[in-house]
C-alpha cells in the first residue's frame, strides 16, 4: 500500500493491486494559490474539485495518497461552529472509478467498497451528504445484482459539518478504485484524519 504523501512529491508509482485471481471479483466492481489580489470561491454540488473558503488557510486543507487515489480535504465557508467538509477523491491512473457511497459497507455480494467520509468526536454531521457525479450501475461477472459507481475520474464528496465541543476529532475516509480492464487497487476503510476544533475555528492535524 501507499504510505500518505503530499502533492508537492513525484508524480506516485503505479499503485499495489490485488492478485489476479482476486479481480474477478472485483474487476468491475471494481492549487489553488491564495492571490494577494484574488481568492478562489467555491460552490456546492458543482464546485470546482479543490473548492475551498475564501478565508481557507494550509491548516484548513490537508491531502494524502493512498492505494491508487489521492484525497484531498478542505473546509469551507466555517462559520461560528459550522461548515462544510469537502473532500476530492483522485484515481491516478485514467479509467478507475470509485464506489458509490450508497453501497452497503460489505459491498454487493462482497464487491466493492462504499466511497465513505465520516467525522468522529468532536464534529459531527449536520446534514445530507452530496457528490458531484452521478452513479450508474454496471454489471460484474459472478455478481447477480447491479453495483452502483460513479464515472471514472474524480469525485466530490461534500459534508455539513458542526462542531460539539472544543478538543479532538477525525475524519474516517473509505473507498476502493477499480478499473473494468486493469482491476482493482487495495481498498482503504477508516484512513483517519484528525482535526481539532477550538476558539479560533477548525484546522486539520497530522493524519
Amino acid at each position: 500500500m501507499r504510505h500518505p504523501m503530499a502533492s508537492t512529491h513525484p508524480a506516485p508509482h503505479p499503485a499495489p493491486r490485488l492478485p489476479r485471481a482476486a479481480r474477478t471479483r472485483f474487476a468491475w466492481a471494481a492549487a489553488a494559490l491564495l492571490a494577494t489580489a484574488s481568492l478562489t470561491g467555491c460552490g456546492q454540488e458543482s464546485a470546482p474539485p479543490h473548492a475551498t473558503s475564501a478565508t481557507a488557510t494550509a491548516e484548513t486543507q490537508t491531502e494524502f495518497n493512498e492505494n491508487g487515489v489521492t484525497v484531498r480535504l478542505s473546509v469551507a465557508d466555517w462559520k461560528s461552529d459550522a461548515g462544510t467538509l469537502v473532500a476530492t477523491f483522485t484515481p491516478d491512473e485514467a479509467g478507475f472509478h470509485l464506489y458509490s457511497t450508497a453501497l452497503p459497507a460489505e459491498g454487493v455480494e462482497g464487491v466493492g467498497r462504499p466511497t465513505e467520509v465520516r467525522p468522529v468526536g468532536s464534529v459531527a454531521t449536520a446534514g445530507e451528504m452530496t457528490v458531484d457525479k452521478p452513479v450508474k450501475s454496471i454489471t460484474v461477472p459472478g455478481v447477480r445484482a447491479a453495483v452502483p459507481v460513479y464515472p471514472d475520474g474524480p469525485v466530490t464528496v461534500t459534508l455539513p459539518i458542526r462542531a460539539t465541543a472544543p478538543g479532538e476529532a477525525k475524519v474516517l475516509i473509505g473507498y476502493a478504485s477499480c478499473s473494468s480492464t486493469e482491476g482493482c487497487t487495495i481498498p482503504v476503510a477508516d484512513r483517519a484524519v484528525s482535526l481539532r476544533t477550538g476558539e479560533h475555528g477548525l484546522s486539520f492535524g497530522t493524519s
